[in-house]
Parts: structure tokens; C-alpha cells; sequence
């Protein structure tokens, strides 16, 4: 006989979700400053999205084990919160060494060191985040989901804004240097990489000493399972090929449900890992007008290192694109607050396929904005001069502040209620695959793309994102959403 979940109050919902603010705001420093940090460390553009691999590869491996690991998990800290709090501690160490890639150059290439601690702190992201999204699972009762994950959406948009704003924080209104040396890294990059991992630390504590997970016993018993027969069943000891051989079942046997998000997820997180990896390069090229041979590390070196106007015009790109991100992230913060209604009101396919229609048209108004004619704007509490193409980029991010929004809330809340109780883990892990493949897949071909079809003009590749996100949005009419029987 099932017992039913308590219901939470909105503060309990926060608190068990309020980590991701602070593991947001590192998602949001390196997806506005990793291309940026490779880039001064030697990277050229067609090498940047094999860079960028390391992060689906990390949560491609870590997801699954860790899901798997923290179903099992029962100690007196609780499921899920021994793996959450101590990713968190690994990536905020991570955070810290990143940008300093350049101080061990007497020792390894400052560019592989900086791809290495990017990979482990991709993977401590992983091991702290993978758990967070089965966490809302566990303590939320079936009719809160919604509110659940979006409250979780809401908080990650927080965050969103304040990691991407912060390098342009630190330049414009405390006056730290935004222009890199060659081969480092500028100063208010590293800052912000500083403020980042105590930031990420103080909010997943938070978390971990205001939520109590439910004993297995009681778990179990919301679910009309029997604690001890499951517990027996988890610590059977198994051999290696039994262990592989029962992961290929569980994947073979996944809900049908997955199978048909799997085509959205592909689609739609091809177009992010573009416009995360090449959103700085398109816009500085094609707003800041830089010229496509101040990206080739070769030329630089040929001309005896990059002139200042152009180092000047890099820095000031590379600081709008953390206020394109925090644009995009503050969007999402307002529409995640409808998101819940909308769902509930449309339906939650309908709500998904339109908002990841307005992601590709954002993507597709880039090209739009290239007036590169100087301006001065009044922006947060300081004046800056950008071009004025520039602030036409802040209308594009509106429609892909909402494909986000939807991205993070609504293929959980479909998928939430069709796992397996004793399972959600392993599978959340598993639905992880639909996330880092279609970014491996994307990773290996848009350099090539990039430097062999567009000839390294950037803007071209936003533009293939933007179709890739419209097919997307196509994909959701094929997926079966059973919410109205939903327990």
C-alpha cells in the first residue's frame, strides 16, 4: 500500500534545490569564459570545440556511476547529499586553479593544464549536480513536480545571472583588468573564478544542512516498496559482466518516454554546446568587426602579438558575452516563473516546442546585429562603450532565455513520473547519454564545419544552431506525455 509524500512548503522546496544557485554560477563562468581562457592560452577556433568535449565526456561517464551509486547510498547524511557536497568541494578547488593554468608553464603546456582542471571540474560538476536533479525527485510529491523543477529552473537562472555578469562586475565598476597578457589569463576573469567557487561551496552547504532526506524505510514506503527486499537486492554482490550485461538491460528497457525526449535532447543541446563554445568568436567578429586572422594564434605570432585596439576589442567582447548570458539567464529566470502555469494550462508539450521555436529564432536574429559603430550605455551601475549592434543582442536572447528555461524544467517533469521508484538514479544518470552525446557529436563536427565550410566565421555557426534548435522544437510533437495519469 503506497503511502503519499508529504507535501513541502515553497521554503522547503528552495532549500532543497538551493544549491544550484551556486553551482550555476560556475555552469555560467565557464560557459562564458572557458572559450575565452583556451583562446589566451593558445587555442584556435577550429581546436575550441575539442576542447570543449571534455565536459559532455565527464558528465557522459560520471552521471550514470554516480546515479547508480547514490541510489545505494544510505549513511547519516543522508542519499544523495554525501555526493552533492563532496563534487562540490572538488569543483570549487578546480574553480580556483583554472584560470592560473599559465603559473605552472615551466612544468606542462599552461593549455593542456588548463584542459585538465577544466575536465575535473567538469566532473566534480557532474557529481554534484546528477544527484541534485534525483534530490527534487525523492523529496517532492507528484502534484508539486512542476513547481518543483521550476523552482529548481528559477534558482539555476539566479545563478546563471550573477556567474555570468561577474567578470564585467569586476572590470567595470571595481576596475580590475579585463585585457590578457599573452598566454594568461585577464585578472577579472580569475576573480571571478575566485568568488565563483566560495560562492559554489556556501549554497551546496546550505542545501546539505537545511534538507533532511526521508530514511529508506519511509522512502520506500511512499513508494509501496519494501525497504529490506530492495536493500538485499542492491548489495547482491555481482560480477563485472553481470554488472555491464544489467546496465545494457536497464538501458534496453528504459520508458519509451526517454527514447523520444532522447531526439529533442539531441537536437536542442547540439545548438547549446555551439553557441557556448563560439558565441564570443561570432560576436566579436561580427559586431566588434575583429577580422577572422586575429583568431589564428600563427598570425598573432607572425605580427609580433595582437595590436591593442584588437586586444581592447576581445576583452570588451568577451565581457558582453557574459551580459548576453546574464540577459539570457534573467529571461529565464521571468519565464520560469510562468512555466509552471503554462504547462499546467497548455500542457507541457506545447509549452516546451514553442519555447524552443523562440531559442532558434534568437539564434537566427545574431546575424542581425553587426553594426560595429561605438556607443555609450548606461549598463548596471557604470557606462560602458560597446557597438551598437551590441545591444540588439540582447533582444535575441530572450528567445533563448526561454528555450533554456524549458530545456532545464520540462523534459524532467515528463520523465520524473515514468522511472522506476528504486531506479530514478541510475536512469536520471542514464538520460544524462541524451544530454552529452548530441554535445560529442557536436563537439567533433563544429570545429571541422566551422573552419572547412564557414571559413572560421563564427556568426555562420550560430546560424546552424538555430536551425538544429527549430528541429528540436519539432521533435516534441513525437513525444508521449502521460501527465494527466500521473499519480
Amino acid at each position: 500500500m503506497n503511502t503519499k509524500k508529504p507535501q513541502l512548503s515553497f521554503w522547503q522546496i528552495w532549500n532543497v534545490s538551493f544549491g544550484f544557485l551556486g553551482v550555476q554560477i560556475g555552469f555560467a563562468l565557464q560557459n562564458g569564459n572557458v572559450s575565452r581562457i583556451l583562446s589566451d592560452l593558445g587555442a584556435d577556433l577550429s581546436s575550441l570545440s575539442l576542447f570543449w568535449l571534455a565536459a559532455p565526456i565527464m558528465g557522459l561517464i560520471v552521471q550514470p556511476i554516480v546515479g547508480a551509486a547514490s541510489d545505494k547510498t544510505w549513511n547519516g547524511m543522508g542519499r544523495r547529499l554525501p555526493f552533492i557536497l563532496g563534487g562540490a568541494i572538488v569543483a570549487a578547488m578546480a574553480m580556483a586553479l583554472l584560470p592560473n593554468a599559465s603559473m605552472v608553464v615551466a612544468f606542462i603546456p599552461p593549455m593542456i593544464f588548463g584542459l585538465f582542471i577544466f575536465a575535473i571540474k567538469d566532473a566534480a560538476f557532474n557529481v554534484t549536480f546528477q544527484p541534485f536533479r534525483s534530490l527534487v525527485s525523492d523529496m517532492v510529491p507528484a502534484e508539486q513536480r512542476n513547481l518543483g523543477y521550476s523552482v529548481q529552473t528559477l534558482l539555476i537562472n539566479i545563478g546563471a545571472v550573477i556567474g555570468s555578469i561577474l567578470p564585467f562586475f569586476l572590470t567595470n565598476v571595481i576596475g580590475l583588468d579585463n585585457i590578457s597578457a599573452q598566454g594568461e589569463v585577464a585578472p577579472s576573469v580569475i576573480w571571478s573564478f575566485y568568488i565563483g567557487a566560495t560562492v559554489l561551496l556556501g549554497s551546496v552547504l546550505w542545501t546539505v544542512l537545511r534538507t533532511k532526506e526521508y530514511p529508506p524505510e519511509q522512502y520506500y514506503a511512499f513508494k509501496g516498496m519494501d525497504a529490506e527486499v530492495v536493500a538485499k537486492e542492491q548489495q547482491a554482490k555481482k560480477s563485472l559482466g553481470e554488472r555491464l550485461s544489467g546496465f545494457w538491460q536497464l538501458f534496453k528497457d528504459m520508458p519509451t518516454i526517454m527514447k523520444q525526449l532522447a531526439v529533442v535532447q539531441f537536437f536542442s543541446w547540439f545548438a547549446l554546446f555551439i553557441m557556448w563554445t563560439y558565441t564570443p568568436a561570432a560576436i566579436t567578429q561580427h559586431t566588434w568587426g575583429v577580422a577572422v586572422e586575429w583568431f589564428d594564434p600563427a598570425y598573432i605570432s607572425a605580427a609580433g602579438g595582437l595590436p591593442a585596439d584588437i586586444a581592447k576589442a576581445k576583452g570588451s567582447a568577451g565581457d558582453w558575452v557574459g551580459i548576453l548570458y546574464a540577459a539570457q539567464a534573467l529571461f529565464s529566470v521571468i519565464f520560469a516563473m510562468l512555466l509552471t502555469k503554462l504547462a499546467n494550462t497548455f500542457g507541457r508539450r506545447l509549452t516546451y516546442a514553442l519555447s524552443l521555436a523562440a531559442g532558434g529564432l534568437g539564434y537566427m536574429s545574431f546575424v542581425l546585429f553587426q553594426d560595429p559603430t561605438l556607443t555609450h550605455v548606461d549598463l548596471l551601475i557604470t557606462q560602458v562603450e560597446v557597438p551598437q549592434g551590441a545591444l540588439g543582442l540582447l533582444c535575441s536572447m530572450v528567445g533563448i532565455g526561454m528555450a533554456w528555461a524549458a530545456i532545464l524544467a520540462m523534459p524532467y517533469a515528463i520523465l520524473a513520473g515514468a522511472l522506476p521508484a528504486d531506479k530514478t538514479g541510475v536512469y536520471m544518470g542514464i538520460f544524462n547519454f541524451t544530454i552529452a552525446a548530441p554535445q560529442i557529436v557536436s563537439g567533433i563536427a563544429s570545429g571541422w564545419i566551422l573552419s572547412n565550410i564557414f571559413d572560421n566565421h563564427a556568426i555562420n555557426i550560430i546560424m546552424l544552431a538555430g536551425g538544429a534548435m527549430f528541429l528540436a522544437a519539432l521533435s516534441v510533437v513525437f513525444v508521449k506525455d502521460n501527465e494527466q495519469t500521473e499519480q
